[in-house]
C-alpha cells in the first residue's frame, strides 16, 4: 500500500474526541518506562528516542485532525438549518459515496446523497420527493477556500441521465436549488432537485463542471447514450456516476419527464446565436430562459445562493 492510499485510508478512522490527549500521555508513559529501564543508554540514543516520539506524536496529530476537519452530509445539511435532512443523510437510505476526482488545482469529492419527501423544513409543501445531494471541492495546494473570495456559482453541479439529453434532464429541467458555504477551507455544496431515483434503471450521473447550462461544447453524448466531457473541454470537471437502487425506478414518471422536457441533442457544435438566454429575478430566485431563437420560450427555475456559516 503506497503512503497517500494509507494514509487516506488512516484518515477514515473515526476517533474518540480525547483520543489524541489519550494517545499522547501513552507514549509519554511508555518512553517514561524505557528510560527507567535503561538509565545507561548513551544521549544520543535518548535523543533519537525523544525526536521519533515527538514525529509519532506530530503525525498523529495531523491524522487526528484530518479526520475532525471534514464535514459529513448531515453535518452539511445541519449546517443549512435543515435538522429532518441531516437525519436522514445518517439513516440507513442515505448512499455515502466520498468518491474524490482530482482536476486542474481541484480536489471534487461526491460525498454523498439521499432521496425522499418533507425533508426541507422550510419547503414542507412540496407534494413530491427530491433528491439532495452533498459535493465538497477544495484546493490541492492547500490553499482556504472562503465565502468572500471564492465564486461558486460560476461552477455546476447537476444529474446527468445516459440515454436522456443533456438539455433534457439537468439541474434547469428538474427544478433545482444549490446553496454553498466554506469551512475550514473547504467549500460545501447542498443540491435539491426532484427526485433522480426515477431513473434507478440507467446509468446516472452527477456532473461538477466550470460552466453553466449544459451544452455540447461541454458534454458529448456516445452511440451507446452515455455522456462524456468534450475532449476539448478544460475546465474543471468531475463525472460521477451513481449507484442508485433500480427497484427505485418509475419508467412511466420517465417517459412523462421526457414527453414535458422533450429536448433534442447534437453532438455538432451550433453557434451560440443560434440560443437566446434571459435572466430575470423573482421572489423566488433567479428565472433562467434558454431556448433556441426559433423556439418558444421555455422557462425553467435554477437558483444557486451561497450561504454565510456562523
Amino acid at each position: 500500500m503506497d503512503r497517500k492510499t494509507y494514509r487516506e485510508a488512516f484518515d477514515q478512522i473515526p476517533f474518540s474526541a480525547d483520543f489524541q490527549e489519550r494517545t499522547a500521555n501513552l507514549l509519554r508513559q511508555r518512553a517514561r518506562e524505557s528510560e527507567k529501564e535503561n538509565k545507561m543508554t548513551h544521549f544520543s540514543k535518548t535523543k533519537k528516542m525523544a525526536v521519533s516520539l515527538a514525529a509519532a506524536v506530530a503525525l498523529l496529530i495531523v491524522s487526528v485532525s484530518a479526520a475532525l476537519v471534514w464535514l459529513t452530509p448531515s453535518q452539511v445539511a445541519e449546517r443549512n438549518e435543515m435538522p429532518l435532512l441531516a437525519e436522514a443523510f445518517a439513516g440507513p437510505d442515505a448512499i455515502i459515496i466520498d468518491e474524490t476526482v482530482e482536476t486542474g488545482d481541484f480536489a471534487v469529492t461526491l460525498m454523498g446523497l439521499v432521496s425522499g419527501e418533507h425533508l426541507d423544513v422550510l419547503n414542507q409543501d412540496l407534494d413530491s420527493a427530491r433528491t439532495y445531494t452533498v459535493l465538497s471541492f477544495r484546493r490541492l495546494d492547500g490553499e482556504p477556500l472562503d465565502n468572500e473570495t471564492f465564486d461558486f456559482t460560476g461552477y455546476t453541479i447537476t444529474p446527468l441521465v445516459a440515454g436522456c439529453s443533456p438539455a433534457a434532464v439537468n439541474n434547469w429541467t428538474l427544478g433545482a436549488f444549490a446553496s454553498g458555504f466554506a469551512e475550514n477551507g473547504a467549500y460545501y455544496y447542498l443540491l435539491d432537485t426532484e427526485s433522480i431515483e426515477m431513473f434507478a434503471d440507467r446509468t446516472v450521473y452527477m456532473a461538477f463542471y466550470d460552466g453553466g447550462v449544459p451544452k455540447n461544447t461541454i458534454f458529448t453524448v456516445n452511440e451507446d447514450g452515455t455522456i462524456d466531457f468534450c475532449g476539448d473541454f478544460t475546465g474543471v470537471q468531475a463525472l460521477f456516476e451513481l449507484p442508485l437502487d433500480p427497484a427505485k425506478a418509475d419508467p412511466a414518471a420517465v417517459e412523462a419527464f421526457l414527453e414535458e422536457n422533450d429536448t433534442g441533442w447534437t453532438n455538432e457544435r451550433t453557434p451560440m446565436e443560434d440560443y437566446v438566454t434571459t435572466e430575470e429575478e423573482t421572489p423566488d430566485g433567479s428565472l433562467i430562459t434558454i431556448r433556441s431563437a426559433d423556439s418558444p420560450e421555455t422557462k425553467v427555475a435554477f437558483t444557486p445562493v451561497s450561504r454565510e456559516v456562523e
